[in-house]
C-alpha cells in the first residue's frame, strides 16, 4: 500500500507523483514497472502474460513511495515494457517487425535492438518470437505519440522547472535487475550505478550513492553490466545544471523468493532508496552544487 502523497496526476500511459511543483531539484523515473496490459497486446502474444511479465521491472514502482513521501516528485509508466519501452529511442525499431517495413535512414539497429530488446521488444529469454504478427506501422505511431513521447517531454519540462527554482536537477531513473555474478571472487553488486560512463552526473554525486549503498551492507558496482540508456542520454544536460543517473536494484532484495510479488525486504529497500534521495537533495543544496563541479 502506497504512503499519502501530495498529489497524483495520470496521464493515459504513466501516472505522476508527488506535488504539482517540484519540491526538490530530485526527479525519479520508473519506466519499466508498467502493469496495465492493454487487450489488443496480449491477443498479439505468442505467450501468456505471465511470461510476458517477465519483461518487467516487477514492482520497482514501490521503491520509490518513501521518497516520494518525502518531497520528490516521480513518473511511473502504466503500460507494460512488452508494449513500449520508454528507454529505448523511438527510432531503436527491428525493422522486419513493422509493416510496412521502415526505411533504413528511420531506424537504429542498436545493440539492444539486435538483441531484441528494442523499442517494441520481439524476443525475450525463451521465448523466439513474442508476438504472433508484424505490428501495423500506424500501430507503433500511435504508441509512440501516445506514451513515450509524453513521457520524455513530461519528465523534460519537470527538470526545467526544478533547474529553474533550484538552480540544478538530477533524475534517477530507477530500475530492477537479476541477481549478477560475482566477481574476481568478491560479493555480486546489488546496486548498479550508471552515469553513462561520467557523461551525464558529476562524480560526488556517484561517490555519494556508492558510499550509501555499501553503508547498509549492500555491494555496490558503477557502469558495469548497466551504464545508463537512452533516458539518461535525452535528458541529461550537464552543462545546463541537469544530471541524470540510473539505478538498478537487486530485484531478490525486495520481491519475494519466487519474484513474483512484494517481499520481507521491501521496506529496507524503499528507505535506502529515499536516503539516497535525500543524499542527492543535500549535495545539490550545497552551495549552487559546489559551482555545478
Amino acid at each position: 500500500m502506497r504512503p499519502p502523497i501530495s498529489s497524483v496526476e495520470t496521464a493515459e500511459g504513466f501516472i505522476r507523483l508527488g506535488s504539482t511543483a517540484p519540491a526538490c531539484p530530485v526527479l525519479i523515473s520508473v519506466p519499466h514497472a508498467g502493469r496495465d496490459y492493454p487487450p489488443e497486446l496480449l491477443e498479439m502474444s505468442r505467450v501468456p502474460r505471465a511470461r510476458l511479465e517477465a519483461l518487467e521491472d516487477r514492482y520497482a514502482d514501490l521503491l520509490v513511495d518513501e521518497a516520494v513521501a518525502a518531497g520528490a516528485t516521480a513518473f511511473v509508466a502504466r503500460r507494460p515494457r512488452c508494449w513500449i519501452d520508454l528507454n529505448r529511442d523511438e527510432r531503436e525499431i527491428d525493422p522486419t517487425m513493422i509493416d510496412p517495413r521502415p526505411r533504413a535512414h528511420d531506424v537504429i539497429l542498436s545493440t539492444k535492438v539486435r538483441g531484441g530488446l528494442g523499442l517494441v521488444p520481439r524476443r525475450m529469454a525463451g521465448v523466439s518470437e513474442i508476438w504472433a504478427r508484424r505490428l501495423d506501422a500506424e500501430e507503433l505511431e500511435a504508441r509512440i505519440l501516445r506514451d513515450h513521447r509524453p513521457w520524455h517531454a513530461a519528465i523534460a519540462s519537470t527538470l526545467e522547472e526544478a533547474r529553474r527554482r533550484f538552480g540544478v536537477a538530477l533524475l534517477i531513473d530507477c530500475h530492477s535487475m537479476p541477481q549478477l555474478p560475482a566477481h574476481g571472487g568478491g560479493q555480486p553488486p546489488r546496486i548498479v550505478l550508471g552515469d553513462r560512463h561520467g557523461r551525464t552526473a558529476p562524480p560526488f554525486l556517484m561517490d555519494r550513492l556508492t558510499r550509501i549503498a555499501e553503508e547498509h551492507g549492500f555491494p555496490c558496482a558503477r557502469n558495469s553490466p548497466y551504464a545508463g540508456g537512452h533516458t539518461l542520454d535525452r535528458q541529461a544536460h550537464p552543462a545546463r545544471g541537469i544530471h541524470a543517473i540510473q539505478i538498478e536494484v537487486d530485484r531478490s532484495t525486495y520481491l519475494a523468493p519466487d519474484l513474483r510479488g512484494p517481499g520481507e525486504g521491501l521496506p529496507r529497500m524503499r528507505a535506502l532508496i529515499a536516503e539516497m534521495v535525500a543524499a542527492m537533495v543535500e549535495e545539490l543544496s550545497a552551495p549552487l552544487a559546489r559551482a555545478a563541479e
